[in-house]
């Protein structure tokens, strides 16, 4: 397919193409051309006051991140890397299951997009037909009553070749997915903020227990043989989904059935 020029980010229409809802809890929305790190941005900005409902895009990220210092590669113009800043009043212990549900928001925005067959790995990648598609990034700091979040997504949206080859992983592109020769970055940033928006509204009620039910409908886990990689070894079984924490469901060869949550761990499915 003949690479055309990219949509770059305008403010203006991104602002335009949101629902009431989502304009409502929009503190602000700055577009940059080029950021270290969206997540470092908002995080620094947090330390300063910054209220929540504030979300940062860019163009170029330099110096992306993935879970444990993984680096996340895209390209000027050729993803889509933005965070969004939230302020929870409750302790951090209350939001376990958050990365999954921010999650369910990208395969939302994404589905609304056109993308059919979208699917989460747990505990944040997003994948197409086993591909990856994108990842999700969590970091927090503050204390009790001040707790807030960054939540970074990072989506492929139309990757040079010479940027895929650095990729340690298959990976796919939506502009693969849609067949199209142009995506717009544009629609897909407001869709992604109003899900991002609804969705932690909704997480800071019910939880993930509210959830529950819709990651399995994106879970491309369940049922699957899998690999655990903890801090100190690694177990192996077959993933029966997850509970109302977020936590990942894993039976083990004996029968038993155990609760893993994030944070340190990685999950490999098995042929």
């Amino acid at each position: 397919m003949a690479d055309s020029p990219p949509e770059l980010f305008d403010r203006a229409r991104i602002l335009a193409d949101l629902t009431p809802a989502a304009r409502a809890g929009l503190s602000r929305l700055e577009v940059h051309p080029v950021l270290d790190s969206t997540n470092a941005y908002l995080l620094a900005r947090a330390r300063e006051g910054w209220p929540g409902g504030a979300v940062c895009l860019t163009e170029l990220q330099e110096a992306g991140r993935g879970r444990q210092g993984r680096s996340w590669q895209s390209p000027f113009a050729a993803g889509l890397a933005g965070s969004l800043l939230w302020r929870f009043q409750v302790s951090p212990a209350a939001l376990s299951g958050l990365s999954l549900a921010t999650g369910i928001a990208v395969a939302r925005a994404l589905r609304d997009l056109g993308v059919a067959e979208v699917g989460l790995k747990w505990p944040n990648d997003v994948l197409w037909r086993g591909r990856k598609l994108g990842g999700i990034l969590l970091e927090s700091g503050g204390g009790a009553g001040a707790f807030y979040v960054v939540a970074g997504v990072g989506l492929n949206v139309s990757l040079p070749p010479a940027a895929g080859v650095l990729i340690d992983q298959p990976w796919v592109d939506l502009r693969e997915i849609l067949g199209v020769e142009r995506v717009s970055r544009n629609r897909l940033a407001a869709l992604l903020i109003g899900e991002l928006i609804e969705t932690f509204t909704r997480f800071e009620q019910g939880g993930f227990a509210d959830l529950t039910a819709e990651w399995a409908g994106f879970d491309r886990v369940a049922g699957r043989r899998v690999t655990l990689k903890l801090p100190n070894t690694a177990v192996t079984g077959i993933a029966r989904g997850v509970d109302a924490t977020g936590a990942l469901l894993l039976e083990t060869a004996e029968g038993r059935v155990q609760a893993y949550l994030g944070g340190e761990i990685s999950l490999r499915l098995e042929p």
